[in-house]
C-alpha cells in the first residue's frame, strides 16, 4: 500500500554530477525521516545520507562536503544532489522512509525503494 519510486541512477564519469529522486506514495498518514543508502556488490548496505522532517541531516563521512540530500514534503520527495562523483561511489542506491500510515501510531515503519544504479567510470 506504501511504494516508493527513484528515479535519476545512471553513467557518468568521475567528477561529475547526478540528481536522484525519491517519491513515496499509497495510504500515508505522515511521513518521517527519509534517507539513503547505497550497496556494492560483495558489501553491506551502508548509509549514504539521511533528513529528518525538520531538515535535520546526517552524511557518512566519505560523502560529506560532494553529496546534497533535501526533501519536500509537500511532495513526499527526497532528493540526493551528487557531485564530484567517484568511482567508489559507483553502488545501488535505495530509498528508506519511516512512514505513518495509521493514527495514534508511535512507531513508523520502514519502507525501502527497489534500487536504481549509480556507476561512476570513464
Amino acid at each position: 500500500q506504501v511504494q516508493l519510486v527513484e528515479s535519476g541512477g545512471g553513467l557518468v564519469q568521475p567528477g561529475g554530477s547526478l540528481r536522484l529522486s525519491c517519491t513515496a506514495s499509497g495510504r500515508i498518514l505522515r511521513v518521517g525521516a527519509m534517507g539513503w543508502y547505497r550497496q556494492s556488490p560483495g558489501t553491506q548496505r551502508e548509509l549514504v545520507a539521511t533528513i529528518t522532517s525538520d531538515g535535520d541531516t546526517n552524511y557518512f563521512d566519505s560523502v560529506r562536503g560532494r553529496f546534497d540530500i533535501s526533501r519536500d514534503n509537500a511532495k513526499r520527495t527526497v532528493y540526493l544532489q551528487m557531485n564530484s562523483l567517484k568511482p567508489e561511489d559507483t553502488a545501488v542506491y535505495y530509498c528508506n522512509a519511516r512512514i505513518f500510515t495509521r493514527l495514534f501510531e508511535k512507531n513508523p515503519d520502514d519502507y525501502w525503494g527497489q534500487g536504481t544504479q549509480v556507476t561512476v567510470s570513464v
